[in-house]
């Protein structure tokens, strides 16, 4: 399982240039069911994704493909975590 924070940085006021791509990326992430969660970090920070089935590499491929890390609107962050215990509702990610 991967969380992706992806944090504004230098070329903010770009965001709005890229936002429909942006959210296509997303889409397509959702549609090919890699993606688990997106959401906004508070106060106005960027966003945060939750993905799983996919690898390293292919999250690394993935994310780079984002038109906001690409335009350098975002920096990404990717952290790997292997669940020790889940909740049962996400018993999913544990195997």
């Amino acid at each position: 399982m991967f969380v992706i924070s992806l944090k504004f940085a230098g070329a903010r006021e770009r965001a709005g240039e890229f936002m429909e791509a942006h959210k296509d990326w997303i889409k397509k992430g959702f549609d090919e069911g890699v993606f688990l969660m997106v959401g906004n970090l508070q106060p106005g920070l960027g966003g945060a994704l939750l993905a799983h089935g996919a690898s390293r590499e292919e999250v690394e491929k993935r994310v780079a493909e984002d038109p906001f890390v690409a335009e350098k609107i975002v920096t990404a962050d990717i952290l790997e975590i292997t669940p020790g215990r889940t909740d049962e509702r996400l018993a999913f990610l544990a195997g």
